[in-house]
């Protein structure tokens, strides 16, 4: 199951999550073994390019893989490297996959994965060992206190260790070593409570009815789920009892400015997950908040309307399309973005780097072009939509990225420009980035318009 749904992502070019969504063979599966194909296909997708140099090394440049063998052989690989499949085990099944599509290609299975087998698995487990070594090492300076920068493990052995491009982990800076750590492990599963149909009492009476096993978390109406398998045939993300959202993101939300009776314009609002958060927060302080919501992709903005009524937020919450970068021009702005807003709040697009355990085609498909081209593209959205905070209001500019070059710099660029010249920073930025059994990373910075 788990190589048939390799090859429907390769040949349809698809989201891995997306397909397994969609797969009748993958729901047939009982709980357990449902379970390890979705890891498998997951990981082999997070890898996909770590696998491959590893297959190209042992074919030492002779053959050309059909698709359909290398897809085997990813996955076997992957079992070996990063799973606990013992290797007489992950071997036999990988050849007969590759058997049962390419009969001729089995010896070559064999003598790949073999050689996998012998030779890659003790180089990952050595890199393994280096770079616990380095993280008991920064445990030590933190717990010391020393003021000095923490140590970081060597970029061959992150790689080794995570599957993720050496060149995307030198990026990350020194936070590079906790996310390789983290990557070969499932996040965990976060749902918030939306106010606007249950308070926290009755969200988690729901939660635990469901066998959910909700776990409070230090953000008020969170919950970490220790049992997340029933979430979908509970009913309660479909009817917007609940949503799920990771923590990191909840924090950010957390830290709006937000009020009852606030004017407040989402940017970038997706398909509502944080329109739900943010107005659980004005109710929380109260009562509600009027949050116009804009995202450039009309199907996005189909789907968030649709859950603001199913949330109870309809008359709360209104979804428009429309393009950021637009936001400039007041001459083109529909009416209910003309007047200024108490509170921006940008929930930038980005590269993602701080959830790929969650969205795994990110690793192998970002470029640093990609990365310079987006932030090119925040820059231009933050300097538009500063024209609709009002005096004395606040932005808050948000990514799921772990790099600077789309935090802080962007930041920092704004305030350098002619539209960031009346706002101010306040305190410090909103920093997190995965770590194993952790959320995953985010960022989010308050900037206040001077009266």
């Amino acid at each position: 199951v788990a190589c048939d749904l390799l090859g429907d992502i390769r040949r349809r070019d698809a989201r891995a999550r997306d397909l397994m969504r969609e797969s009748p063979k993958l729901a047939k599966l009982d709980e357990r073994d449902r379970g390890l194909a979705m890891r498998i296909v997951l990981g082999v997708t997070a890898a996909v390019g770590f696998l491959d140099e590893r297959i190209d090394v042992r074919l030492r440049g002779r053959t050309k893989l059909e698709p359909q063998v290398r897809d085997a052989l990813r996955l076997s690989s992957y079992e070996l490297l990063f799973l606990d499949t013992p290797a007489s085990v992950a071997v036999s099944q990988g050849v007969e996959v590759v058997r049962g599509v390419r009969p001729r290609a089995a010896g070559l299975a064999n003598a790949v994965l073999r050689r996998v087998a012998d030779e890659d698995v003790l180089a990952r487990k050595a890199a393994l060992a280096r770079v616990s070594d380095v993280a008991m090492s920064r445990l030590s300076f933190d717990g010391n206190g020393r003021s000095e920068a923490s140590p970081t493990a060597a970029l061959d052995d992150l790689a080794w260790a995570s599957g993720y491009p050496a060149w995307l982990l030198e990026r990350m800076g020194d936070v590079r070593t906790d996310v390789a750590r983290a990557a070969t492990e499932p996040p965990p599963v976060y749902v918030a409570a939306n106010l606007a149909k249950h308070d926290d009492e009755e969200t988690r009476f729901l939660l635990t009815s469901a066998g959910l096993e909700p776990q409070a978390c230090d953000v008020e109406g969170a919950y970490r789920l220790d049992r997340p398998a029933g979430l979908v045939r509970s009913g309660l993300v479909e009817g917007a009892d609940v949503v799920v959202a990771d923590l990191s993101a909840q924090r950010v939300v957390s830290r709006l400015p937000v009020k009852p009776g606030m004017r407040v314009l989402e940017v970038g609002q997706g398909r509502g997950t944080k329109s739900v958060l943010l107005q659980s927060m004005a109710l929380r302080a109260g009562g509600s908040a009027q949050v116009v919501g804009i995202d450039s992709v009309g199907f996005k903005v189909k789907v968030a309307a649709e859950r603001m009524v199913r949330a109870g937020l309809k008359d709360a919450v209104t979804c428009l399309e429309f393009d950021a970068c637009a936001l400039a021009s007041s001459a083109a702005l529909p009416a209910l973005l003309a007047e200024p807003f108490d509170l921006v709040f940008v929930d930038a697009p980005c590269s993602g780097t701080g959830t790929m355990r969650r969205h795994p085609e990110i690793p192998w498909t970002l470029t640093s072009e990609d990365v310079t081209s987006l932030a090119r593209l925040q820059l231009r959205i933050i300097r538009a939509v500063s024209s609709r905070v009002r005096p004395g209001g606040a932005l808050c500019y948000a990514t799921c990225s772990l790099l600077q070059e789309e935090n802080e710099d962007v930041v920092e660029a704004f305030l350098a420009s002619a539209e960031g010249a009346n706002f101010v920073l306040e305190g410090s930025p909103l920093r997190t980035h995965p770590i194993v059994s952790g959320p995953d990373g985010h960022f989010m910075a308050t900037l206040n318009r001077q009266e």
